[in-house]
């Protein structure tokens, strides 16, 4: 419980950071960062996995490249629904959606290979 937790505040981190690099998305602080996290995590258990079903020739017509549009617009989809998190357009939730990926990959990384060690 204490590491989904922590996963959940670093992930929140990670979006205050994505917000400052990329133009475009504004989250308010950083409680509004562990909502939207939140709602995000709602978003993909519960309508990533339909999306992605309905959208698998299409997927596999572009090689999976269209699980990038889908990231894109469930992030935007999330910046809807949390008050003080926006996104202005589509290239900003792709970019966004894209680093966010990116960074909590590499933080998963490391804490997969710290308990690894242990």
């Amino acid at each position: 419980m204490l590491m989904l937790i922590l996963h959940w505040i670093l992930s929140s981190l990670l979006l205050l950071l994505v917000a400052s690099i990329v133009p475009g998305i504004h989250v308010a602080n950083f409680d509004t960062a562990l909502f939207a996290i939140f709602v995000m995590s709602l978003i993909n258990v519960f309508l990533r996995p339909i999306l992605l079903l309905l959208t698998l020739p299409i997927n596999l017509l572009t090689l999976g490249l269209f699980s990038f549009v889908i990231n894109a617009l469930l992030f935007a989809l999330a910046s809807w629904v949390v008050p003080g998190f926006e996104v202005s357009n589509f290239w900003a939730a792709l970019l966004g959606s894209f680093l966010l990926a990116v960074l909590t990959g590499l933080v998963d990384g490391f804490d997969s290979n710290r308990a690894a060690q242990v």
